[in-house]
């Protein structure tokens, strides 16, 4: 096994983001774990578009959510005093979006936050965490919110 010592440090840094209670969690530890290796921290937010529209559709709330996310995340960076890149993005479903954009920006390591959700009394993973966790080309880190923070879907 090799050590941590010997491995290249993190190169780049990948943070979806959702728009829950887990995002500011994600986004801190990416921040932490980026900072010792220098690695930019990139962080996105993925509009779902219906099948039944153009995937260039114009999805004016959708893209207003989005934005204030990604500027909260911005000032979340300011305040750990670390420079994030945040990006908009448009796809028909969110776990293949992560994985294409961690592709296409090389990153070598994912870090999501997890809402804690429960489906008929259950704990779930929803479908994105499971598609990013069997497809992602890196390592991926989540950080799942405490059971007293659940919300029943």
């Amino acid at each position: 096994m090799t050590s941590r010592a010997t491995r290249n440090p993190l190169q780049r840094v990948l943070v979806p983001l959702g728009g829950n209670e887990a995002d500011e969690s994600a986004l801190q530890l990416a921040c932490d774990t980026a900072r010792h290796s220098k690695a930019p921290v990139y962080v996105i937010f993925v509009i779902e578009v219906q099948r039944s529209l153009p995937l260039d559709a114009d999805l004016v709330p959708e893209a207003q959510r989005g934005e204030d996310i990604l500027a909260k995340a911005e000032r979340v960076g300011r305040e750990l005093d670390y420079q994030i890149e945040t990006e908009l993005l448009q796809s028909r479903e969110v776990g293949p979006a992560i994985v294409d954009e961690a592709m296409n920006r090389g990153a070598d390591l994912i870090v999501m936050g997890l809402p804690y959700k429960r489906r008929f009394g259950e704990f779930t993973l929803g479908s994105t965490f499971p598609y990013v966790l069997k497809h992602a080309p890196s390592p991926v880190l989540l950080i799942r919110t405490p059971e007293d923070q659940a919300h029943d879907l």
